[in-house]
């Protein structure tokens, strides 16, 4: 019987970094047999770095593909804390991606709430609401167990809202909802140290914490492991 969450192990990132490019390269092939386009929405942090920047070298046609963020702080596109600037400096580097494939958060509206609800109608749109159409979400993890801009302390955790305005001490932040990233076809969670696995493990029996409410029938977790 297959057990969920899906855990890939590998002893060093460079061969988690394979693996993961051979199961989206294998994703994305499903999606252009089927005509379709791929739908990718991008985690931030530190984590994913060397990951774009493999994806960026190894992965050769990406017209196809549409790019999504995961979650955004309200910074200067030229930010080094901007999520859109690390993906712009690392994936899209070495390709020529249309602006018309990248659907980045528009952090130039009046208010926090504003930015969030145009996210959200520019997705509705896109997707012309079916919201289970997502082909992968890729998420990295804070130290406490939060994915995206979703925090254990977040009293709105389970709100319905598909994006929602996050207010914090260190920035204000766009995020995806709970409920749109587990109504993704495939949610890929990417620790790339032993650190990142171990605080995982630690974590995995605490049902509050936001990394343990994804749907782990879709999840797959690319983790480090002796």
């Amino acid at each position: 019987m297959r057990k969920f969450p899906e855990i890939i192990k590998k002893r060093t990132e460079n061969q988690l970094i394979k693996s993961f490019i051979k199961q989206f390269e294998k994703a994305i092939s499903s999606s252009n047999q089927k005509n379709k386009r791929f739908s990718f929405v991008l985690t931030g942090g530190n984590s994913p770095k060397k990951l774009y920047r493999k994806l960026s070298k190894n992965i050769k046609d990406w017209k196809n593909i549409d790019f999504f963020w995961g979650d955004e702080r309200i910074v200067s596109k030229r930010s080094k804390n901007s999520n859109y600037n690390l993906v712009n400096k690392s994936l899209f580097k070495n390709n020529k991606i249309k602006k018309k494939q990248v659907f980045s958060i528009k952090i130039n509206l009046k208010d926090i709430n504003s930015i969030a609800k145009n996210y959200e109608n520019r997705i509705k749109n896109y997707f012309k609401n079916n919201l289970r159409s997502v082909d992968l979400i890729i998420l990295g993890m804070g130290n406490d167990g939060h994915v995206a801009s979703i925090f254990s302390n977040d009293k709105k955790i389970r709100e319905k809202s598909l994006v929602r305005g996050i207010t914090r001490k260190d920035f204000f932040r766009v995020t995806l909802g709970i409920d749109l990233i587990n109504d993704s076809k495939r949610i890929w969670l990417w620790l790339p140290t032993r650190k990142k696995t171990k605080i995982f493990n630690t974590l995995k029996n605490k049902k509050k914490i936001p990394v343990n409410l994804l749907n782990k029938k879709k999840l797959k977790v690319f983790s480090i492991q002796r």
